[in-house]
C-alpha cells in the first residue's frame, strides 16, 4: 500500500470554460477500489459535462477548497490567480513551445514553487504519447468538415456535434445522410488525430482509395484518401524518403502537395507540423484556376502555418469562416461561392466532452496513474515534469529565457 494521497479535480478556468474532465465519476469509483490509499475531491461547478450530482451520488467529495490535496488535476491551462503554492499540478500547460499567452501563468507556477506535470509529455521510453485527446479531435474535426460541405452545397444537414448527447447520436446522424457523388476527401497524417478522422469517414461507408488513384481518377461515388509526409514532401537532394530523417531535418524537404490541391474537395488535416517543415501550399497557389479545395477542416490548426487559409482558431459555437483567396482575408462563412470554408476549432474534443473525457480517463488509468500514485520515482513521470519545486527540470532548461526573461509581460 502506498502512502495516503489526496487528489483534487479542478474546475476548468480557461475562458470559454472547457466542459471536459480528466476523470469521470465512475472512473474515480474504480480508482478508489484499485488505490484505497487515494482519496479524491472534486471542485464543484455547473458547466462540467459530468454534473456535481453525478459525482456526489457516488459519494465522491465535492469541495471548494482543494488546498489539502497533494495532486491537482485539470484539462486545460489554469487561471494563475488560483494556484496553490507547493502543489503538484497535471494539465495541458502549452508552454513547451514558449507560447507567449501562457508565459504569465508559467512564471506564477515557478514563483509558487509548483511541480508541473504536463500530460502532453507523458510518454513511453520510445517517446510515444500515452494520454491524449487526439482521437476525438479527429473524430469531431472530420464530422465538422462533412457538416460544412453539407451547408456549402445545401445537399444535407448535420446537427452541430456539441448539440449531440454523445458520439452515438453524432454518428447516427451522419449515417442518415447521403454524401455527394464524386466527392473526394483527403486526410493528412497517420497518428491519433488522422485515425480519429478515418473513424468518422468509415461511418459513412466511404470507399478508401490509394494516392495514385486519388490523383488520377474521378469517381461516381464519394471517396477518401489518407496520405503521410512521404506523399506530400520530398528531400531536396535524396531520392528515397526517410520518415526518421524527415522528422529530424524537415527544413531539407520541399512540398509536393500541389497535385492534391487540384483533386481534393474536402481537406482534413491531421498531421503534425514542424515550423521548419515546408508549407503544404501557398496563398498564390490558392488563387490558381485549378485549385479545387472548397472546405478545409484544419484539425491541426497551426495558425500562420502550412495551410495559409488558417488565419485564426475558430470556436465551437462559431466553427466556420470564409477565406477569400483573392483578397487573402477572412469573410463570413458561406458568404461567397468562390471562398474556401475553413473549420479551425482548436478544442474539438470539447464538442463531445463526455465521450472524450471517458477515453482520456481510461488512458490515464491504464498508462499513468499507477506511476503517479507510486512512492518510487517513475521515469515516465519525470519525463513529463517541467517544473519541480518551481525550478525547470534538465529536459526543459531550454525554457529558461522564456520563464525568466525580464521583458514585461502583456497586461
Amino acid at each position: 500500500m502506498g502512502k495516503a494521497l489526496k487528489v483534487g479535480i479542478l474546475r476548468e478556468t480557461k475562458n470559454p470554460p472547457d466542459r471536459r474532465v480528466p476523470l469521470t465519476p465512475l472512473q474515480i469509483k474504480d480508482l478508489r477500489e484499485l488505490y484505497p490509499f487515494v482519496e479524491f475531491y472534486v471542485q464543484p461547478v455547473d458547466y462540467r459535462c459530468y454534473s456535481n450530482d453525478e459525482y456526489g451520488n457516488l459519494n465522491i467529495n465535492l469541495i471548494e477548497d482543494l488546498s489539502d490535496c497533494d495532486i491537482l488535476m485539470g484539462v486545460k491551462e489554469v487561471d494563475k490567480s488560483t494556484f496553490i503554492p507547493g502543489k503538484t499540478y497535471l494539465f495541458f500547460a502549452h508552454v513547451t513551445k514558449k507560447q507567449p499567452y501562457n508565459r504569465a501563468m508559467f512564471r506564477e507556477m515557478a514563483e509558487k514553487k509548483i511541480r508541473l506535470i504536463d500530460y502532453e509529455h507523458l510518454t513511453t521510453d520510445k517517446g510515444e504519447r500515452i494520454v491524449a485527446f487526439g482521437r476525438y479531435a479527429g473524430i469531431v474535426g472530420a464530422y465538422n468538415g462533412l457538416r460544412a460541405k453539407g451547408i456549402l452545397t445545401n445537399k444535407y444537414k448535420l446537427k452541430p456535434a456539441h448539440q449531440c448527447r454523445d458520439l452515438k447520436e453524432m454518428w447516427d446522424g451522419l449515417r442518415a445522410v447521403e454524401l455527394m457523388s464524386g466527392l473526394k476527401i483527403l486526410v493528412t497524417g497517420g497518428g491519433h488525430v488522422a485515425n480519429g478522422a478515418m473513424e468518422t469517414l468509415n461511418v459513412c461507408n466511404i470507399s478508401q482509395v490509394n494516392p495514385d488513384d486519388f490523383l488520377s481518377r474521378e469517381y461516381d461515388m464519394p471517396v477518401f484518401c489518407q496520405i503521410g509526409p512521404e506523399h506530400y514532401t520530398k528531400h531536396k537532394v535524396r531520392q528515397q524518403f526517410s520518415f526518421s530523417h524527415f522528422t529530424k531535418y524537415p527544413e531539407e524537404y520541399e512540398s509536393t502537395f500541389s497535385p492534391y490541391t487540384r483533386t481534393t474537395d474536402l481537406l482534413i488535416t491531421g498531421h503534425y507540423w514542424d515550423p521548419r517543415s515546408p508549407v503544404f501550399f501557398t496563398k498564390d497557389d490558392m488563387k490558381k484556376p485549378g485549385f479545387r479545395i472548397s472546405v478545409v477542416a484544419d484539425i491541426s490548426c497551426d495558425v500562420n502555418g502550412p495551410i495559409p487559409s488558417t488565419l485564426r482558431a475558430s470556436t465551437i459555437s462559431d466553427p466556420f469562416y470564409g477565406y477569400n483567396p483573392y483578397l487573402e482575408t477572412e469573410e463570413p462563412a458561406f458568404s461567397r461561392p468562390e471562398n474556401i470554408t475553413v473549420m479551425s476549432v482548436d478544442n474539438l474534443p470539447g464538442e463531445l466532452p463526455r465521450d472524450a473525457s471517458t477515453d482520456f480517463g481510461r488512458q490515464l488509468m491504464q498508462n499513468a496513474l499507477r506511476d503517479l500514485f507510486s512512492e518510487t520515482e517513475s521515469p515516465m513521470i519525470e519525463r513529463a515534469t517541467i517544473l519541480k519545486d518551481g525550478r525547470l527540470t534538465p529536459t526543459f532548461n531550454y525554457l529558461n529565457d522564456y520563464l525568466y526573461d525580464a521583458t514585461p509581460l502583456p497586461p
